[in-house]
């Protein structure tokens, strides 16, 4: 009777071999499919910093038209959540600003969106992501990008 236990339960297991082999597919499946995803949570993050650029060029332009000034570079995008005190002092800021919230957003790869107004080719302003490297000029995902290039 022990010997016909022991002869049914030595099949209900998996060897070691069915447990390598499954383990080397699933690593070859990873291998193949990973740099897909990699590729597609950067472009999620260059969206985001798209949508944005998009959010903080509306505000200033409200901030625009109750003040009929752009915040300066000094004052920077921190003039849309607290009221700037230094010249050109806004006259007619926004109780509470002009993004809903206290706080600037930063881009996606944790660094502060750069402003200046006027921009370097005579826009009231520009707003720029430094991309991934977080570094002046770059190519694909470590470009900048800019608010008046956002294609």
């Amino acid at each position: 009777m022990y010997d016909r236990k022991a002869k049914s339960l030595a099949g209900k297991g998996f060897t070691l071999i069915e447990i390598l082999v499954v383990v080397a597919i699933i690593g070859i499946m990873v291998a193949a499919i990973g740099p897909n995803i990699v590729g597609y949570v950067e472009k999620s993050r260059v969206g985001r910093v798209k949508q944005d650029i998009v959010v903080l060029s509306g505000a200033l332009q409200l901030y625009n038209l109750d003040n009929h000034v752009y915040p300066t570079t000094e004052q920077g995008l921190k003039a849309l959540v607290e009221q700037p005190t230094s010249d050109p002092v806004p006259t007619a800021w926004q109780p509470g600003g002009y993004l809903g919230k206290t706080t600037i957003p930063k881009d996606p790869w944790d660094t502060p969106y750069v402003y200046r107004s006027p921009g370097d080719n005579g826009e009231d302003f520009v707003i720029i992501s430094l991309g991934k490297d977080k570094r002046e000029g770059g190519e694909g995902y470590n470009a900048d990008i800019v608010s008046t290039n956002l294609e």
